[in-house]
């Protein structure tokens, strides 16, 4: 255990969990994201954060099944079965009824139903998007004419009970800047020290900018392996990654047939994953919309204002000469034709330069005590909506006259994404630090702004 690593299980006590990449063999077959994986062990460990591997592994197999075909002939047996797993609710209007589908278990939405008992006890919860939670399933027979189908009995979303931000806050208080940059980094399942400095961190730390700040649209680009997928597919239940191929306007904002809003309305980040492989089913339409929304945070498709928080992402390769630097000063090459415009590029608030960043060895993973995932998670989405740092940020700078109105609320937002990040605690200006402000927060954000204007210059 390290002095970080035991300073956070003092602090954050019941919020903190011991990660021991031994344990993942537990989870061979079952392929889950990290914010579930801290759920089951943070449930299965003593408090020396030794694994009850025994009762890990029935849970598992109770649970989470390696054969998930065999659910549905399971229950038309009539079993009844409980599942910690990933599922999709939609309301269907017409037939005044909610309903979910499991892709993964071949359960269709046509095939299900979640009683209305259910969704009134989970107003906040059973709403259409993905979920993750326990959920209890039964088959109903066919009755008076109608068909059978699957109802969800049961469910307790996979969420915290209770989340008091001003506690966090009062345990950030308790660790120095450059401690809590190391808790940040450790809460990304890293070892603090496998980085070769502190812009090394802070670069990998921008990774969770559009977790903290609403609409926050970002450019990664970066070799291979440096752990872009990782971060933003494990960390929070919040985000959906798309990992190239087609993507449409239904997918994203509006499908027009089914009259249903896309997965950018229910998520707080759209990640599009290996950019290069990206298509746009129609990228004239495509580009006009994303003007829109990243400018305003709402767009028309024929009568429909779509609006939303969600922030978007570009994650792509990029080629790097001998000495680790791009081969060519013009990024966008790296972008697929869509992007390729400095009207939409102009758009994206900033630019992480992944080649900084280390490539992710095995000795890289992290071995110690840090924040439960889920916990951290929470945290990221529930700051999202803290007013304060926006405030502290506009007091805190000084705008020259004739300013670049584009220019200006991009760095206003970035600084306070990290204000949020790496100093929650501070509500109020005068509790601040300016020079660490400026360090920390505004100097970076002109930084990565100042990057998306060359690009387009």
């Amino acid at each position: 255990m390290s002095e970080i690593g035991d300073k956070i299980r003092q602090v954050f006590r019941e919020s903190a969990v011991y990660k021991n990449p031994a344990n993942n063999e537990v989870f061979v077959g079952r392929n889950l994201p990290s914010f579930v994986k801290d759920y089951l062990i943070a449930t299965h460990i003593d408090q020396n954060g030794k694994l009850r591997r025994d009762a890990l592994v029935k849970f598992l197999d109770e649970h989470i099944p390696l054969n998930p075909n065999a659910i549905r002939s399971r229950l038309m047996q009539g079993d009844v079965i409980t599942l910690l797993t990933r599922f999709e609710i939609s309301t269907n209007i017409a037939k005044n009824k909610t309903q979910f589908q499991i892709p993964e278990m071949g359960i269709k939405m046509a095939d299900t139903e979640i009683p209305q008992h259910v969704v009134d006890q989970n107003p906040d919860d059973l709403i259409d998007g993905e979920k993750w939670g326990i959920i209890k399933l039964v088959y109903i027979p066919p009755q008076d004419k109608e068909k059978g189908y699957i109802e969800m009995s049961k469910y307790k979303p996979f969420r915290l009970e209770r989340l008091d931000l001003n506690s966090f806050r009062e345990c950030r208080k308790k660790f120095t800047t450059d401690e809590w940059i190391d808790v940040l980094i450790s809460a990304m399942e890293y070892t603090p020290s496998a980085f070769s400095g502190k812009t090394q961190k802070l670069e990998f730390l921008t990774r969770l900018l559009p977790f903290i700040e609403p609409r926050l649209n970002l450019i990664e680009l970066a070799p291979k392996g440096t752990g872009k997928s990782y971060v933003f597919g494990n960390l929070s239940k919040f985000v959906w990654v798309i990992g190239g191929g087609k993507v449409s306007r239904a997918k994203l904002f509006y499908d027009k047939s089914r009259k249903t809003p896309g997965i950018m309305l229910h998520h707080d980040l759209v990640a599009l994953d290996e950019i290069q492989s990206i298509t746009f089913t129609d990228t004239m339409e495509m580009r006009s919309i994303l003007k829109n929304y990243l400018e305003y945070g709402k767009t028309n498709v024929d009568n429909y204002e779509f609006m939303s928080e969600c922030g978007l992402i570009l994650l792509g390769n990029i080629p790097l000469s001998e000495d680790g630097f791009p081969m060519s000063d013009n990024y966008v090459e790296e972008l697929p034709e869509a992007f390729k415009e400095s009207a939409l590029l102009d758009r994206f608030h900033g630019f992480i330069e992944g080649w900084l960043l280390p490539r992710i060895t095995n000795d890289m993973a992290l071995c110690d005590w840090t924040l439960n995932v889920e916990f951290f998670s929470e945290v990221l989405h529930q700051l999202r909506t803290a007013t304060e740092y926006a405030t502290i940020v506009n007091q805190s700078i000084a705008v020259p006259e004739g300013a670049d109105m584009r220019h200006l609320k991009a760095v206003k937002r970035i600084a306070s994404a990290y204000l949020k990040l790496l100093f929650p605690h501070i509500l109020k200006k005068e509790d601040m630090d300016i020079a660490e402000f400026y360090t920390y927060c505004l100097k970076p954000a002109v930084h990565r702004r100042d990057i998306i204007r060359r690009q387009c210059a």
